[in-house]
């Protein structure tokens, strides 16, 4: 297990934004990875996917890495940012969109804007 959580440390430092979850970000094979994947793609955010299904070394590891139980999981500059609901819940008050200005993450205002109108 140590050399997996060595991997996931590595690759969440040496990226930006870092999305672990069941399938890759063109092809999410859950809903709750289909969700975030789907407002991080439309708001035009770069991120690395890592799809712990491929792995389940990974699966597992990712779990214990961020004492988090469940998968996806979003990074922002190397911190352990939430699951789903906290990305949802963050997108639609806005705090999305200030972490990714706090930490010069590229992504579309508009586009941000656009899910909050359609959520309202």
């Amino acid at each position: 297990m140590t050399d997996v959580k060595t991997q996931i440390d590595e690759t969440v430092k040496a990226n930006d934004v870092v999305l672990y979850m069941k399938g890759t970000k063109e092809m999410p094979q859950c809903g709750f990875s289909s969700r975030v994947a789907g407002v991080l793609n439309y708001m035009g955010v770069e991120y690395t996917d890592v799809n712990v299904l491929a792995d389940e070394e990974m699966r597992q590891g990712i779990k214990d890495y961020s004492d988090w139980p469940t998968v996806p999981q979003l990074y922002v500059k190397g911190e352990f940012v939430g699951g789903c609901d906290i990305i949802t819940e963050m997108t639609l008050s806005g705090e999305l969109d200030a972490l990714f200005d706090e930490n010069n993450v590229g992504y579309n205002k508009e586009a941000a804007d656009k899910i909050r109108e359609a959520n309202a």
